[in-house]
């Protein structure tokens, strides 16, 4: 059960908030992904940038969270704040509150008083600016202990039993523009209180978590885990920087 050692109730304040990337180079599946060349830069280097160009988020409040020289130079780069992260905690993969070792040191070692954080991930090269200071806001505004990206799917599904989970309204086929909308994790975004990490939650202290569901296009929550989705992901990169730079860019919604 969680201790709910933090009280404060919206409004919250930026302030309260620490921004966190982490990146690390032993991924498995894309080794390296966050420094090797992308589109003519890195995926590290495309998130610190953005991040940089907030109109919300102070730059005093962002913390790069690694372990390596190589992604610390980066880092240090783009000025941003360095969170020494452990070997263990680069090398874990199930303990959240390895993984998240920040989440009772980083007011210690920077002398801050943060209530949250924000975890951005360097693995969305589309996410744009606009979505990320949206969702900050959203969950500024919000009373929910956390918050999660997510995008809108349309469409049928059956379970591992060939059960249909999905309404068909009573149709003979299917119709994907009158099925209710169900909400895919875009694993982007997360907003959480830092200390509910302490006693195993993240995002909410009931499981399963409820957190605030903030939609994305889904697009911008193209997400590189294989080696595919990296040679997909430049090419994307290219088009939607172009696209982009056409037309407003897209706002997320509360789902």
């Amino acid at each position: 059960m969680a201790t709910n050692k933090i009280t404060a109730e919206p409004p919250r304040s930026i302030n309260d908030i620490c921004f966190i990337v982490q990146a690390r180079l032993n991924s498995e599946r894309v080794p390296k992904k966050m420094t090797r060349p992308f589109a003519g830069s890195t995926l590290l280097d495309i998130c610190l940038s953005k991040l940089s160009n907030s109109s919300i988020i102070p730059k005093d409040n962002i913390y790069l969270s690694c372990y390596e020289t190589e992604i610390k130079e980066i880092g240090e780069k783009h000025n941003i704040n360095i969170y020494n992260r452990s070997k263990s905690s680069a090398n874990e993969e199930k303990d959240m509150k390895i993984i998240f070792e920040w989440h009772n040191k980083i007011n210690l070692n920077f002398s801050k008083k943060y209530k949250y954080a924000i975890l951005i991930s360097a693995c969305n090269p589309l996410l744009s600016i606009t979505s990320i200071d949206d969702f900050v806001s959203r969950f500024i505004e919000s009373e929910k202990e956390g918050a999660f990206s997510v995008f809108e799917k349309r469409n049928y599904f059956w379970d591992s039993d060939n059960n249909s989970i999905t309404d068909w309204k009573d149709l003979p086929i299917m119709n994907t523009k009158i099925v209710d909308p169900v909400y895919e994790g875009a694993h982007c975004l997360y907003a959480t209180r830092l200390d509910i990490i302490e006693d195993g939650y993240f995002m909410d202290t009931k499981s399963p978590a409820k957190p605030l569901l903030f939609c994305l296009d889904e697009l911008e929550c193209f997400d590189i885990d294989f080696q595919w989705q990296f040679d997909v992901g430049e090419v994307l990169y290219g088009n939607f920087s172009k696209q982009k730079s056409k037309n407003k860019p897209h706002k997320g919604r509360q789902a």
